[in-house]
């Protein structure tokens, strides 16, 4: 038997290397929708919060029209030109369910990491990365390589994003951060999904006490539980005031100079040090299935 957590300390590490690859798909980054075409973009759990990294970047570089939805609550009968399912296993009830849903109505396209699944011949289009898929049920370099590629599509230069997570991997991690009593992620933007993802990492490795907020929200309420032990953990450029805010309440103010994607490979690895601290195994974590396939 492997090490615990050693499967997902290895996937962990492989991400530069994946998405550096993942990069170089042109004939797949060609079947993307077109400029000014209106997207929704479907997931669950960790594929659900890069759907929305995804649709904000789209927007915001000016493609069209993009909407992300949890795939059990998403209003796909608004005339979109094509629906993106976002989903590692290819088997998650709720994406399938959907995709029954849509059939031919609407274009659609998986974006997968195992290709031996339902889900191929569900879709009109299908853009693989079965070299990013995972052992470990607490996903990392799939959900990033898949965001990666998508933010890529955008017109962004990730080049930066891959040299500091190179420099991440081998840094020593804060005290601070892995003897923590609470996090709050918070982002802004596109990165609003990336604190979702975060928090739900830290969650699943190490069951640790975990929320997440729009930047801008934070100071509306969840700001109460900020206290010393604790920490608010921004990806991306901070509000104006908010570290002053935060420092105020006694908690630790966590705003790296690096690419937001860089920082959740950071987050990702506090997760593990934490999980693995705690006799944790985020490997075959509590409760929880490579995939979630609900009864009929």
């Amino acid at each position: 038997m492997p090490d615990a957590g050693a499967f997902m300390a290895q996937e962990l590490a492989s991400q530069p290397e994946m998405w550096s690859r993942a990069i170089t798909q042109k004939e797949d980054a060609a079947k993307l929708p077109a400029s000014g075409q209106r997207v929704a973009v479907v997931g669950c759990g960790t594929s659900w919060f890069m759907a929305q990294s995804y649709a904000a970047l789209r927007e915001t570089a000016g493609l069209g029209i993009t909407d992300a939805f949890a795939a059990s609550e998403a209003f796909v009968d608004r005339d979109y030109d094509a629906i993106i399912a976002l989903t590692r296993s290819g088997t998650t009830t709720e994406v399938l369910e959907l995709l029954e849903h849509v059939g031919d109505s609407t274009r659609t396209i998986a974006i997968i990491g195992d290709t031996e699944t339902p889900i191929v011949d569900m879709v009109n289009d299908v853009i693989a990365f079965p070299y990013a898929d995972e052992k470990s049920v607490v996903q990392t370099r799939f959900a990033t390589t898949a965001l990666t590629f998508l933010r890529h599509s955008t017109g962004a230069d990730v080049t930066t994003q891959i040299a500091d997570t190179e420099k991440i991997l081998t840094e020593d991690l804060s005290p601070a951060l892995t003897d923590a009593e609470q996090f709050s992620f918070l982002g802004r933007g596109w990165t609003t999904g990336l604190a979702h993802e975060a928090a739900l990492k830290m969650r699943e490795a190490s069951q640790s006490w975990t929320e997440s907020y729009s930047a801008m929200e934070y100071r509306h309420g969840p700001i109460s539980i900020a206290a010393p032990g604790r920490v608010s953990w921004m990806f991306g450029e901070a509000p104006a005031g908010l570290a002053d805010a935060v420092a105020a309440a006694g908690a630790h103010f966590e705003d790296a100079s690096v690419d937001p994607l860089a920082d959740l490979v950071r987050a990702q690895r506090v997760a593990l040090a934490r999980a693995l601290s705690a006799g944790l195994n985020p490997d075959t974590p509590r409760n929880l299935t490579r995939s979630v396939v609900l009864d009929a």
